[in-house]
């Protein structure tokens, strides 16, 4: 196909001026990149026209396939009307009927309040300092500890990533953290001074599935446990659903497989469908009652953002939750994740899979040497493998020696098929 994008001009930029992100850039311009342009569904195009399956939902964010005619069409109608205006001071339809119907998908007198913001990171940011204040404003000015999960991943603003536990994210500003203590499983809680003595703000976590740990997976009825001792510690529980959100883990949310309902519920990637940024904590009117008081009060919840609830993005996002309801996509997502199963048993029998571990239609794939050793994390194993499974049509990202897949829910059987297919094959090109 004819260059008409001239791709060697966009290199070039990207080489003299970009810095990308979770990218060694000395590598990265020694060479020429992939340049995407297109997308359709589950699909992307690069530049020179070669077309991939879209296997990691354009870094989890995607979620009924690029370009679909009624997230489109309401961002085009939007965009007819106003793109942006100020949330402070002023309100908007689109963003106030989102808030209305996020809150609506839950129990009445639940989740009841929506604070909008840009990202997952920010998302979590809301929650950790309304958390903060909230005690402060309700006599317990001693609760400033967090609780987190080892190997957990929140985010990078400095808030959320003093909860992270992957020290290649945070080690290097970890004297700029929010004071927080890890865990690995909730009967830990027991074991904490500050928990038994009520100094714990609140605990947060990835619900049924960690991310950015390599898709591992938690064990059934954990969440359920976590939230009966937050319940029992008179402490916060805060669920971080950015990755598991919208349909993800088989349901619209994670928490939902447990009956669990948070205090702070985080949503942002799949909130537009993946069109925009937009984020958004859900919490209940017990956390939004401590923040009402006089002006002099001080009782104010001092944070946002420029393009907080912008009339974009609320609106992509409401028509995502259009799609859910008119297309019935969580029934229809139901077999695929059956066949998902299916065919990544495949991948088990190759010698160099140490285990494949799946959550709805969330896998992830950890690579070892056969004799079950790690490779060396220097030897970039995983990405390796995935850039030979562009090779064969497949665009996904690692978690280290973990291949992710994740595609889009709208997915054939045949597009994951041949996904799994071109794992297998980069793993016999990379591996033998």
């Amino acid at each position: 196909m004819r260059d008409v994008w001239n791709t060697s001009q966009i290199n070039a930029w990207d080489r003299d001026h970009t810095w990308h992100p979770f990218t060694q850039m000395q590598s990265w311009c020694a060479n020429d990149q992939l340049v995407l342009v297109e997308g359709d569904g589950a699909l992307v195009r690069d530049s020179e026209g070669n077309e991939y399956i879209d296997g990691n939902s354009s870094i989890w964010t995607n979620i009924h396939g690029h370009r679909h005619p009624t997230i489109t069409s309401a961002i085009k109608r939007q965009l007819d009307l106003v793109a942006h205006v100020s949330f402070l001071g002023t309100s908007n339809a689109p963003a106030a009927e989102l808030a209305a119907r996020l809150c609506g998908l839950f129990p009445p007198g639940t989740l009841t309040r929506a604070f909008f913001s840009d990202d997952g990171s920010t998302a979590v940011e809301a929650a950790i300092k309304m958390a903060v204040q909230f005690w402060q404003q309700t006599g317990h000015p001693k609760r400033v500890k967090f609780v987190a999960f080892d190997h957990a991943y929140h985010g990078d603003t400095a808030g959320a990533a003093s909860l992270g536990g992957i020290g290649t994210f945070t080690s290097r500003f970890a004297g700029h953290h929010f004071p927080v203590i890890r865990i690995s499983s909730p009967a830990e809680l027991d074991t904490i001074p500050e928990f038994q003595n009520r100094e714990i703000a609140g605990v947060i976590i990835e619900p049924l599935i960690q991310g950015a740990a390599g898709m591992r997976v938690w064990p059934k009825g954990l969440l359920h446990e976590l939230r009966a001792k937050c319940d029992e510690g008179g402490t916060l529980l805060l669920l971080d659903e950015v990755l598991t959100g919208f349909g993800r883990t088989g349901t619209l949310f994670a928490c939902e497989q447990e009956n669990v309902i948070p205090d702070f519920l985080c949503l942002a990637k799949g909130l537009t469908g993946g069109f925009l940024p937009l984020a958004a904590t859900l919490t209940t009117d017990r956390i939004f009652s401590a923040f009402l008081g006089g002006f002099d009060e001080q009782k104010t919840f001092y944070y946002g953002h420029s393009y907080t609830a912008n009339p974009l993005g609320c609106a992509a996002a409401l028509a995502n939750l259009d799609v859910f309801r008119d297309d019935n996509v969580l029934d229809h997502l139901q077999p695929k994740i059956a066949r998902f199963r299916e065919v990544l048993v495949d991948l088990k029998r190759n010698p160099h899979v140490w285990e494949v571990r799946q959550c709805g239609f969330i896998a992830g794939i950890e690579i070892r040497k056969a004799d079950g050793t790690p490779f060396a994390w220097q030897d970039r194993t995983g990405g390796r493998i995935c850039e030979a499974a562009r090779r064969q049509g497949l665009l996904t990202r690692p978690v280290l020696d973990t291949i992710v897949l994740m595609p889009p829910l709208c997915t054939s059987s045949e597009q994951l098929e041949a996904a799994v297919n071109a794992i297998s094959t980069a793993l016999a090109e990379i591996l033998g």
